[in-house]
Parts: C-alpha cells; structure tokens; sequence
C-alpha cells in the first residue's frame, strides 16, 4: 500500500483542495504553500501533498522556488501582458475548433449562464460563470495541447483578473456583457470568422485596461 492510500487522503484531494483555494483567492501571489500545514490541515501525509502541488504546477497554479518550495506565481505586469497576449492567439483557435461540436442544450447553457451574469451581483460568483461561459465554448475542441495550455493561461491570471473585476465594479459589466452577447450570437451562428474576432477584441480589451492599472500587481 502506498503512503498517499495509506494516509486516506488521496492526491486529488489535497489537489482540488488547493485550486479552489488558489482560484478562490485565499492563497495568493507570492504566498508559500507549506506542505506540513497542508497535510496537518487534511490529515494526509506529506506524499499526496507533494503529488497535489506537481498536478497543479502543470496547472500554472503553483510554482517551486529555490530555498521557499511551494509558492503561488507572482507576476509582473510584463508577463500577464504577454499572457493575454498568447491568449489572444490561442483562444479563438480553441473557439473556432469548438464551434461545430457545440450542440443546441449547450448554446442553451451557454444562454443561461449569461442571463445569470448579468443578473449576478457577486465578484466571485462573476468569476465562476464567466470561466464557465467561456470554457463551455472551448468544450468541443478536443486538441488535448491547445485546451491544456488555454486552461493554464486562465489559471495563471486569475488573481489578476479578479482584482482588475474588483475596481471596475458594476460600472464595467456593461461591456463585458456586451461582448459576451456578440460571442454568444457567434457561437449559436456557427460563425468562426466572427467568433474569432469579437473573443479576440473581448481579451484585448481587457488586456489593455489591465495595462492601465498597475495597482492590481501590487
């Protein structure tokens, strides 16, 4: 029997565990992740806690540094320019790949989940449905490299995302909103041409916003 089946807490666990916690904003840029209070926190032993933090390091959740471990990325507003740079060319082909396996129950959902956004109020009930509208137009490209590196991309930048949410506020939403809407149109359309053009004009936006702002790195 292996340490982590031993322990009864399985790495996917001490995984899933950790992503909400990183996704949620309780850890944040720069924080360490100690692999001791992370088992004594579970009650794992120290072998899953230590498969967990590889799984999300390919996830572009965590990093290891030198001399601290475990740490959550902190970046500079240089590389989350290039970030949302590579986001830009990687995401419309996601969405143009998607596009003709998308079925009529997920426009539905997809249709749904904007009513919910623009109903929605909360900062991280905002974050979660719109990575899930997001994500659920990318659904139909099965190329594994592609959606792995988009998934990490989305990983890598959302503190920053969320702090740049957080000061807009409400006043904002309206263009989000807005591009949402002509992506949505796109989507139920089957169109790639617009679908790549409206998603990429959607992250560059926000790419140059954020550029305005170098509050939400520090």
């Amino acid at each position: 029997m292996t340490e982590s089946a031993a322990s009864g807490v399985s790495s996917n666990r001490v995984a899933a565990y950790l992503r909400e916690a990183i996704l949620g904003g309780e850890l944040r840029p720069g924080m360490r992740i100690r692999q001791e209070d992370i088992a004594d926190r579970l009650g794992a032993s120290r072998l899953p806690v230590r498969e967990a933090l590889r799984m999300l390091e390919a996830e572009g959740l965590t990093t290891h540094e030198p001399h601290k471990g475990a740490t959550v990325p902190r970046l500079s507003p240089h590389e989350v320019d290039v970030i949302y740079r590579m986001r830009e060319q990687l995401e419309p082909l996601a969405l143009v790949e998607s596009l003709e396996r998308l079925s009529e129950s997920d426009h539905e959902r997809l249709e749904q989940v904007q009513r919910q956004i623009e109903a929605n109020e909360d900062l991280e009930k905002f974050l979660d449905l719109d990575r899930e509208f997001h994500m659920l137009t990318y659904s139909g490209c099965h190329i594994d490299p592609l959606m792995s590196n988009v998934t990490r991309l989305w990983n890598s930048t959302q503190h920053y995302r969320r702090s740049f949410v957080a000061l807009g506020g409400r006043s904002r939403m309206w263009i989000v909103n807005a591009e949402h809407r002509l992506i949505l149109d796109a989507v139920v359309r089957r169109d790639g041409d617009d679908a790549e053009r409206f998603l990429e004009g959607h992250i560059r936006r926000t790419r140059i916003e954020l550029s305005h702002h170098p509050e939400v790195f520090e």
